[in-house]
């Protein structure tokens, strides 16, 4: 192999790692955030403060054996759901960074936080 011919080899690497570089970058800034779970059991949050993306979406998903609601603490015209039975959920997207505090508008010492960053 000429010189040349390496040099241009080298070149050519390069902008191949580079370029594949950046489209992975951009991919992975436009990838959805992504989707979260917390549990209701023995009237309790489980995780109790959760951190996330913002874009990720929450899904509470009601183990007890009583019904539970999920309750913004500071606007609840926020989110809110109906009361959930056994085995019901209620998902929310959060759209906006901030921390969020919720709570069980049935028995509101049952309280989690939503960290969104």
């Amino acid at each position: 192999m000429q010189r040349r011919d390496i040099l241009w080899s080298g070149v050519t690497l390069v902008a191949l790692l580079l370029g594949g570089s950046a489209i992975y970058a951009a991919q992975v800034d436009n990838a959805p955030a992504g989707n979260a779970t917390v549990n209701i059991d023995n009237f309790s949050f489980t995780p109790a403060g959760i951190t996330i993306a913002t874009g990720t979406k929450i899904t509470w998903n009601n183990r007890d054996d009583i019904p539970h609601t999920i309750t913004d603490a500071a606007d609840q015209r926020a989110f809110k759901s109906a009361p959930l039975d056994t085995g019901d959920t209620f998902a929310f997207m959060f759209s906006k960074a901030g921390t969020y505090h919720y709570f069980c508008s049935l028995h509101p010492h049952m309280q989690g936080t939503v960290v969104v960053k």
